[in-house]
């Protein structure tokens, strides 16, 4: 019998009449967190390269492939605004635990599945684990260390994405049982993990309201809400790259390239996300509104470049593309989320998480639905392939003119201080210099060493 760790956030144990301090997580827990991460999304991503599999057996039309690839995105949402805020009451631990029993009973499910609607069920419930996991995760590796935590969010979840793609499709060509095989692969890495997660410490102590937190809802606290509209718009593009390759990547991937091989349709998926888990390393030191920018503009650059693929019939060039919008894709959601958790308070940890989840797997789900009906009903493929790639591209635009906007504001800001400053003022400011909306708060400029951004502190004024 495996026996629980006790929780770091529990008082210290005597042993033997000596007083014994509770074992804190580490960077062993950190790095368990993160392998979690990887193996629900490398599970998320493993029944791509098989659509095509199971399309031959089952006769369905390209709009169910979509269709089964967007209920799991809808699944995930609701489930992050349902469960996204419960590891902050009831402890990350128990939500893990509950997670990786519902993903390993999503791949009993893939694994026995007969047809069409088995393969819905075992994507929702995957979505709904995933979702409810994704929250406590990012949240328990920000408790663990802020800096490094903030990196494994960004890296992780391509890492899991690109491995489960390309392992499922190499897996598919050379191995026997190919709709079996990978998730029962998973299955032993889910249970390994679930023991790993009993051992581990806990981050959070319980807290009352755990109903009240099941209640839907996208809140972030005031200190966070300019940082997430700022980060946003670039998460939902970047990942709205991502749902294409995806979506209809795999597709366009065979047809461009004149094979069949399950290895060329996961491979687009797994240039995105390797490539961008290994950027968001590469970028992790460098500003995070900088990383956004060279996101975006690579991603634009990637692109037209995928535009010019298609229309020349290039399979080199469609690799290639999406090689580049690997790079973009990593450095613009690590400078996305790095802007964000900065911010945010080891309160609201789970919640914030949940709140860049959901428009994460908006952006992915919502445009890769439309585009499967447009396939269908609409110009085909290759159109649908254009359009979507050209709205990536308006997205990614509007995002990064938006942070140039923002960061003009913020230099007006910083030079209207300056002036008042430099204008008789030589002392701090109180609260009677301040705007009325401002008042009984005094502002102070603090740097935030990992972001490598200056940030305001509020310090309540004494009445």
């Amino acid at each position: 019998m495996v026996k629980p760790a006790r929780s770091s956030t529990e008082g210290p144990w005597r042993h033997g009449g000596t007083e014994v301090p509770p074992r804190r997580p580490g960077i062993g827990s950190l790095v368990l967190l993160a392998s979690i991460v990887i193996s629900f999304l490398a599970a998320s991503s493993a029944p791509t390269p098989l659509y095509a599999t199971y399309a031959a057996e089952w006769h369905f039309s390209p709009i169910t492939t979509t269709v089964v690839f967007g209920v799991y995105a809808i699944a995930v949402l609701a489930s992050l605004l349902v469960f996204g805020r419960v590891s902050h009451h009831i402890g990350r631990r128990p939500v893990l635990l509950a997670a990786l029993g519902l993903q390993t009973a999503a791949l009993a499910v893939l694994v026995t599945a007969g047809g069409v609607e088995a393969l819905l069920l075992g994507r929702i419930l995957q979505g709904v684990s995933t979702g409810g996991a994704l929250g406590a995760l990012g949240a328990a590796m920000l408790d663990i260390d802020r800096h490094r935590g903030a990196l494994a969010n960004s890296v992780a979840p391509g890492v899991g994405s690109g491995a489960g793609a390309l392992l499922s499709g190499v897996l598919v060509q050379y191995a026997p049982a190919p709709t079996h095989l990978v998730y029962l692969l998973l299955v032993g890495a889910f249970v390994v993990q679930s023991v790993a997660v009993i051992r581990m410490p806990e981050t959070v102590g319980r807290k009352p309201g755990v109903r009240a937190a099941m209640v839907p809802e996208l809140a972030v606290p005031p200190g966070v809400r300019g940082a997430v509209l700022v980060a946003a718009p670039m998460l939902f593009a970047t990942w709205a790259l991502a749902g294409f390759h995806g979506s209809l990547g795999p597709a366009l991937a065979r047809q461009l390239s004149g094979s069949s091989s399950a290895v060329s349709a996961g491979l687009g998926l797994f240039l995105v996300a390797a490539i961008g888990a290994l950027s968001a390393v590469v970028f992790g030191r460098i500003p995070p509104r900088a990383g956004m920018l060279l996101g975006g503009l690579l991603i634009a650059v990637a692109s037209m470049a995928t535009l010019a693929a298609i229309d020349g019939e290039s399979a080199i060039g469609f690799f290639g593309s999406t090689f580049v919008a690997g790079v973009g894709f990593g450095a613009g959601t690590q400078g996305a989320i790095r802007t964000v958790v900065a911010r945010a308070a080891p309160a609201g940890r789970a919640g914030v998480m949940s709140v860049l989840f959901v428009v994460c797997y908006l952006g992915m789900g919502l445009p890769s639905v439309i585009a499967g009906v447009l396939v269908v009903h609409g110009g085909g493929l290759v159109t649908t392939a254009r359009q979507y790639t050209l709205f990536v591209l308006a997205l990614v635009v509007a995002a990064s003119l938006g942070l140039l906007l923002t960061n003009r504001s913020a230099r007006s800001g910083r030079s209207a201080e300056a002036d008042h400053a430099t204008s008789g003022h030589t002392g701090p400011r109180t609260a009677a210099d301040l705007p009325a909306a401002e008042a009984g708060q005094a502002t102070s400029l603090v740097v935030d060493h990992n972001g490598g951004q200056a940030r305001r502190r509020c310090t309540r004024q004494a009445d």
